[in-house]
């Protein structure tokens, strides 16, 4: 049975979210800094569509990229040693959001509603979440957006509009979270584009014993600029 939200941040234990669909976990609540930081933090995330009720998600097994597997193609290669693009650290993170939003050509609409952009607003402000940005020429072509919590960064979108930009954005926060000797970067669903790029699944008790162990270990991050 569903569980359904009050105004209380817990939430019901991850073995108690459905099989079909997979993951859901709860509905209700709110998307207050609060409650996120404690969803992510429980290890589910809130995916919803306009007209749908706030839904929460703990999906068995978890996309997961382990800092150090990304697999890096030869195109991706010579696009990184060729400089093409300028890379940023929370430069611009309401710009990037706001292009992660934009339909894609596979998609009718947007999970990233104006209400979820202006709560995850709210985690940038408060130093929670960080964008990376591709640019090329003084224009944005890439990007991704996320939650940094202990030595775990939960990825939540990521866009492109040239060929490789989301890939350069990914390959420099990899190489970035390396530095600061995070362990992994949390990918939620799989997806073939994932699995090209060395992401695999994990059972949910493997990732709850991740988040166990690491969400309040000290990284070595100084600052995201």
């Amino acid at each position: 049975m569903l569980t359904w939200l009050g105004e209380r941040l817990d939430f019901p234990p991850l073995n108690k979210a459905l099989k079909a669909p997979n993951g859901l976990l709860a509905a209700g609540g709110d998307l207050s800094p609060e409650r996120l930081i404690a969803a992510y933090r429980h290890g589910c995330f809130p995916w919803y569509e306009d007209g749908q009720p706030l839904l929460w998600w703990s999906p068995n097994p978890r996309c997961v990229l382990f800092v150090g597997e990304m697999h890096i193609s030869r195109s991706l290669a010579k696009c990184l040693r060729q400089q093409r693009f300028l890379v940023t650290f929370d430069q611009d993170f309401v710009a990037v959001i706001k292009a992660c939003a934009e339909p894609r050509a596979e998609q009718a609409g947007t999970w990233i509603t104006a209400e979820m952009q202006t709560a995850y607003h709210e985690l940038h402000r408060r130093g929670v979440a960080h964008s990376v940005e591709v640019w090329q020429d003084g224009t944005l072509q890439g990007g991704l957006y996320g939650l940094a919590m202990g030595r775990l960064f939960f990825a939540e979108s990521m866009f492109s509009r040239q060929s490789n930009a989301s890939k350069v954005a990914l390959a420099h926060l990899m190489e970035r979270l390396s530095d600061w000797n995070f362990v992994l970067l949390d990918c939620q669903v799989p997806n073939p584009h994932l699995y090209r790029l060395g992401a695999r699944t994990i059972p949910r008790p493997e990732f709850a014993a991740l988040l166990a162990r690491h969400l309040d270990e000290a990284s070595d991050c100084l600052a995201w600029e």
